[in-house]
C-alpha cells in the first residue's frame, strides 16, 4: 500500500484493533524520525498527527540544515560536532531534499566576535566536520567581499568570510521521512487528533482519538500501546494538561518570523549573516528552486501565546526585520510593499523551570527528553540538523523506562529513505550529481525531456512523476489556456504524486506545504486553484459539492493571509 490517503484508510483501520509497543503524538520532524526510528527496529509502531504532517513549527523554520557555528562560542564542540556530521550525512544521502549552500559573514567595525576570533572559530568548523563539507571556508577582504556582494553596505565594512552550511525542503523533508517510516511498517495517520489518555492502574495505555478529516466519519478511536511518546512541539503543555490536574508548564516557546522577497529583490550569491545590535542574528536566505527564486529573511525571537494557534506575526516582528535589511542593503531600498509573504513558526523551547525569567534568546535550543504522568515521554525543543539521533535517545529513553528486554531495541542506522528490510540505497539516494546524471541518461533514452529542477526536489521519483505526466496529460484540458506557473512545472503532475505518495488529504496540504506555491508567488497560484481542485476531487474519488467545499476552503485561508499581511504593509 503505498503512502498516500489510500494508504491512511488502512492505517486508520489498525489503529483501532490493534495493540501498539509505541503511540506517537505529533506529526513534524521529531515524531516523524522517532516513527522511523522505532520501525527500523522491528517494533510495532502508531503515529497521529491532528492536522497534516509538518503543519506546526516544522513547516515554519529557516529551512537551514547547519552545525551551530554560534555553539562555538559557548564551546559546546560535541554539538557541533554531532550536528556536522549529520549534515554530512543528509548531504550524501538525501541530495533531492538537502543541498549545499554557501554563506557569507560580513565583518563589520566595532563588531563582537571581530575577523580574527570568527576566522579561528571557522577554521574549528571545518576541523570539526572531519573536513567533510560542501566548500572550506576562505577571508575576504572589504573590497573583495563587495565584489561578491554588491548590494551590501560598504561603510565600515572591514571584510567577512565565506563558509558553507545546507539549505533543506523542511515539509517535504518530514514527509519523506514520515514515507520511509510507514515503508518500514508504522502505522502513521494525519488529521487524526489525540483527545484523552487510556490510563490502566498508575500507567498511560493509549490515547483515544478523533479523525478530523472533514470528508471522513469524525469517528473515535481507542489506540492502545505499551507506551506514549509525546512529540507535539508547541502544544507539548496543552496535550500535558489532560496527563495530570498538576501539570506545570514544560515549554518557554518563541515566535520566530520569515519575511520573503522576489530574489530578483536582493539577488544574493548565497546566504548572508546579519548581526543586530542585541547580539542576535539573523539570515537572507536564496532559495533559486522556489518557484522563480525568492529570498527568505528570518527570523526573530519573540514570546508566545498559550495557544499557539492564536500566534501572530506582529509588526515590531516585521520591522525589526525590515531595519536589519537597510541596514545591510541600502541600495536595495526594500519596502514592505516588496514582501511577497511572511510565516510565522513556535519554537517549542524547554521552559528549564528555575530559568523561566533568563531571555528567550538564552533559553536552550538543545531537546529535553523526560519521563510525564503515567509513563508518558514528554520531549521539547530540539532541531532539525540533528533530528536522527534526537529520535534515538528519544527511543532508546522510551525502551530503558519501559525496562523492555529485547534485542530489537538498538538503533539501525540506515541510509535516509530505506525500509528496515533494505541492504541497498533506493535509486533516489545516489550521492550528488551521479542520480542526477544517470536519471538525465534514463530520461532521454525515453524520448523524455525532464527539467532539472524536478531530479533537484523529487530525486529520481522524477522519472515516476512525469510518467504519469505523460499518460494523465499535464492539466484538465491539456492544450488550453492556462499555463503552469513559471517555476512550477509540471503543476498537475506535482499534485498526483503528491496525493499517490505524500499522503495529501487536502488541497492546502499541497498549496502550503508540498510545494512552494503559496510562498514563492505574489498571486500564490489563486488561477489554478480551480483546475488543481478538479484533480485532487478526482483522485480521491470525491463530489463536485465536495470539491467547491475544498476550493472554498483554501481561498479563505489564502485570503486570510493575504489581509493580515496587507494590513501590516498599510500600518504607519
Amino acid at each position: 500500500m503505498s503512502f498516500s490517503f489510500q494508504g491512511r484508510e488502512k492505517s486508520l483501520r489498525t489503529l483501532g484493533s490493534d495493540t501498539f509497543d509505541l503511540l506517537i503524538i505529533g506529526g513534524g520532524i521529531t515524531g516523524a524520525a522517532v516513527a522511523r526510528d522505532a520501525a527500523t527496529r522491528g517494533l510495532k509502531v502508531a503515529l497521529i498527527e491532528k492536522g497534516d504532517f509538518s503543519q506546526g513549527t516544522s513547516s515554519h523554520s529557516s529551512k537551514l540544515i547547519h552545525g551551530g557555528l554560534r555553539y562555538l562560542e559557548k564551546l559546546e564542540f560535541h554539538l557541533v560536532f554531532e550536528a556536522l556530521s549529520e549534515r554530512a550525512f543528509l548531504l550524501k544521502n538525501a541530495p533531492h531534499l538537502v543541498q549545499p549552500l554557501p554563506f557569507y559573514f560580513p565583518v563589520y567595525r566595532g563588531m563582537r566576535p571581530g575577523k580574527f576570533i570568527l576566522g579561528l572559530g571557522l577554521w574549528l568548523y571545518d576541523l570539526l566536520s572531519l573536513f567533510r563539507t560542501p566548500g572550506f571556508h576562505k577571508r575576504f577582504s572589504a573590497r573583495a567581499l563587495s565584489s561578491e556582494i554588491p548590494s551590501l553596505n560598504p561603510k565600515n565594512l572591514l571584510g567577512g568570510f565565506r563558509y558553507f552550511d545546507a539549505t533543506m525542503w523542511d515539509d517535504v523533508l518530514v514527509v519523506d521521512t514520515m514515507r520511509s517510516a510507514f515503508d518500514s511498517g508504522a502505522h502513521v495517520v494525519n488529521y487524526v487528533e489525540a483527545i484523552n489518555p487510556l490510563w490502566k492502574e498508575d500507567q498511560i495505555q493509549g490515547f483515544t482519538a478523533r479523525n478530523v478529516d472533514p470528508y471522513g466519519k469524525g469517528e473515535e478511536i481507542e489506540i492502545r500501546a505499551h507506551r506514549t511518546i509525546l512529540c507535539a512541539g508547541p502544544w507539548t503543555d496543552l496535550l500535558g494538561s489532560k496527563l495530570s490536574v498538576n501539570w506545570e508548564p514544560w515549554l518557554r516557546p518563541s515566535t520566530g518570523i520569515h519575511l520573503v522577497f522576489d530574489y530578483e529583490k536582493l539577488p544574493v550569491p548565497g546566504a548572508v549573516v546579519m548581526h543586530h545590535d542585541d547580539g542576535r542574528i539573523a539570515f537572507v536566505i536564496p532559495r533559486k528552486d522556489f518557484g522563480k527564486g525568492v529570498v527568505i529573511v528570518g527570523t526573530t525571537d519573540g514570546p508566545s501565546p498559550k495557544q499557539p494557534e492564536d500566534a501572530v506575526v506582529t509588526l515590531s516582528d516585521l520591522d525589526y526585520l525590515m531595519k536589519l535589511l537597510t541596514k545591510y542593503f541600502p541600495s536595495a531600498n526594500l519596502q514592505r510593499r516588496d514582501i511577497v509573504s511572511v510565516y510565522l513558526g513556535i519554537r517549542p523551547l524547554y521552559s528549564d523551570f528555575g530559568k523561566a525569567k533568563a531571555s528567550l534568546k538564552s533559553v536552550s535550543r538543545e531537546h529535553h527528553i523526560d519521563r510525564g504522568p503515567g509513563g508518558v515521554t514528554l520531549v521539547a525543543g530540539g532541531k532539525y540538523t540533528t533530528h536522527r539521533p534526537m529520535a534515538r535517545e528519544i527511543v532508546d529513553f522510551t525502551l530503558k523506562q519501559w525496562e523492555r528486554d529485547t534485542k530489537r531495541g538498538k538503533s539501525v542506522r540506515i541510509p535516509f529513505g530505506l525500509t528496515s528490510g533494505s541492504t541497498k540505497a533506493p535509486v533516489h539516494t545516489r550521492v550528488g550529481e551521479k542520480w542526477m546524471v544517470e536519471g538525465m541518461k534514463e530520461a532521454e533514452g525515453r524520448g523524455w525531456k525532464i527539467p532539472r529542477e524536478l531530479f533537484e526536489h523529487y530525486g529520481m521519483d522524477a522519472l515516476e512523476l512525469y510518467e504519469s505526466e505523460s499518460l494523465l496529460g499535464s492539466s484538465v484540458g491539456k492544450g488550453g489556456s492556462l499555463e503552469d506557473p513559471e517555476g512550477f512545472p509540471f503543476l498537475i503532475a506535482r499534485l498526483r504524486y503528491a496525493l499517490r505518495k505524500q499522503m495529501v488529504m487536502r488541497l492546502e496540504d499541497f498549496y502550503f506545504r508540498r510545494t512552494a506555491l503559496f510562498l514563492a508567488r505574489a498571486d500564490h497560484g489563486a488561477s489554478w486553484i480551480p483546475v488543481l481542485t478538479k484533480v485532487w476531487a478526482e483522485e480521491r474519488g470525491l463530489s463536485s459539492e465536495q470539491a467547491k467545499m475544498e476550493a472554498d476552503a483554501l481561498i479563505q485561508k489564502i485570503r486570510e493571509r493575504e489581509d493580515a499581511l496587507k494590513a501590516l504593509k498599510e500600518c504607519t
